[in-house]
């Protein structure tokens, strides 16, 4: 046997016997009187609990909302700081090809004036010990290194 009260306020009184339903009876279920003003302060309650309930709810969705921001703006952050370390690190290889290059091409041209040098030097040499003079000379020689050029002086000194 069971009671149960429908959302109209009507009583709904229920017999079940061997899986029979011997009887449906319906009553009307008594109200109480109540006053106009404790109606209005009911939903004065009811309307500030609803609104506490909406204001906690639009706080938690701010602090979820500013919560994924400020994950957003890390993620962003942390992206440009890759791309800028990239871009660094771009730079950085192609200066240092560029260097590199560079020093390559000075290096070959000091290496191709030294031996313009040494081919002079040789054929000075060459001339000078063919030159058959009776006072012995020496040859006194001088060199200067720089970053763009290589001299090199040569004197001849009687003793």
């Amino acid at each position: 046997m069971g009671i149960r009260f429908c959302t109209k306020g009507n009583l709904i009184l229920v017999v079940v016997k061997e899986e029979e339903i011997i009887e449906v009876v319906k009553m009307k279920r008594k109200r109480k009187k109540v006053s106009k003003g404790r109606v209005r302060a009911a939903i004065q309650i009811q309307a500030w609990w609803r609104g506490t309930l909406v204001r906690r709810a639009l706080l938690h969705a701010a602090l979820r909302a500013w919560a994924i921001q400020c994950w957003w703006r890390m993620m962003l952050a942390r992206k440009a700081h890759q791309k800028r370390r990239l871009a660094l690190m771009s730079y950085v290889v192609r200066e240092r090809a560029v260097v590199k290059l560079q020093s390559l091409v000075r290096m070959w041209r000091v290496h191709w004036r030294y031996c313009q040098v040494l081919s002079a030097i040789s054929i000075i040499q060459c001339h000078w010990h063919r030159h058959d003079c009776q006072t012995c000379a020496l040859l006194r020689g001088h060199c200067v290194v720089t970053a763009t050029h290589l001299q090199f002086h040569i004197e001849i000194t009687n003793p």
